[in-house]
């Protein structure tokens, strides 16, 4: 694959600059111009891309899918390196596959990178695992938003299946996600916890049980993006959390390239 006139979509993952792949980094570096999301932190585009023209899709007037690829497909015709830089990993309810295909039917070739996704690393850096043998066999990813507005409807699955329930854009909708978790049996007392800002300097957490989470968090003045954890390995948190390691003194790692 030719570099110029190609669209890297990319996954600039949870937050923390330093979880940004390797391979992200090196192709932002290259870039001429990057279509970045509202939530891609300043200090990626900063470290990450400085040569690069940037553009940010979701501000005062968030530009629509056709809009977007349209501007995407003028810039690689033109022999631009463009990079689609989204939150965490684009093909976790980033709209990157939709993305992906409507460049493929535009004749623009394009490359996905992945990135790693909130739904694992915010709650794994605020201490708590989505699995854990004799505690979680699994865990269940969903979006608690919906593009029409709608309330979101959550898959059926009862307590008994032992799998860590995650939600992700949960900010808007968290009274409504926790009301439907109670009405399918799930006991008030779950173990809860919701992240917001997770891997960031900006991190915040709230534990609870179920039936109080919302109102901890909204009390605390809750905002997006926010992440919310269902199920007993929250509870683990208390023994797993730990205080982010001072940059100096990372083992002698550096991590000034990123």
């Amino acid at each position: 694959m030719k570099e110029r006139g190609c669209v890297y979509i990319v996954g600039a993952g949870p937050g923390d600059p330093g979880l940004l792949t390797i391979r992200a980094w090196r192709v932002l570096r290259r870039a001429d111009v990057v279509f970045y999301d509202r939530l891609v932190p300043p200090a990626v585009l900063e470290r990450s891309a400085p040569r690069a023209r940037r553009v940010c899709v979701e501000k005062a007037n968030p530009m629509d899918l056709s809009d977007l690829v349209e501007r995407m497909v003028r810039e690689a015709r033109a022999g631009r390196v463009v990079v689609r830089l989204k939150g965490g990993d684009p093909f976790v309810f980033g709209r990157g596959a939709e993305e992906a295909e409507a460049l493929i039917r535009a004749g623009v070739p394009c490359q996905v990178i992945p990135g790693v996704t909130s739904a694992i690393a915010v709650p794994g850096a605020a201490g708590i695992p989505v699995t854990h043998r004799g505690v979680a066999r699994g865990f269940v990813v969903e979006t608690a938003h919906r593009a029409s507005g709608e309330a979101p409807v959550l898959a059926a699955i009862p307590p008994e299946a032992g799998l860590t329930r995650i939600f992700l854009m949960i900010v808007a909708t968290l009274e409504t996600v926790v009301g439907q978790l109670l009405a399918q049996g799930y006991d008030p007392a779950t173990p809860a916890a919701v992240i917001e800002w997770g891997t960031t300097p900006a991190e915040r957490v709230w534990v609870a049980p179920l039936e109080r989470i919302a109102a901890e968090a909204r009390t605390g003045g809750l905002e997006a993006p926010a992440v919310l954890v269902v199920g007993p390995v929250v509870s683990l948190r208390e023994r797993l959390k730990t205080r982010p390691l001072r940059r100096q003194a990372r083992a002698g790692l550096r991590d000034s390239a990123l």
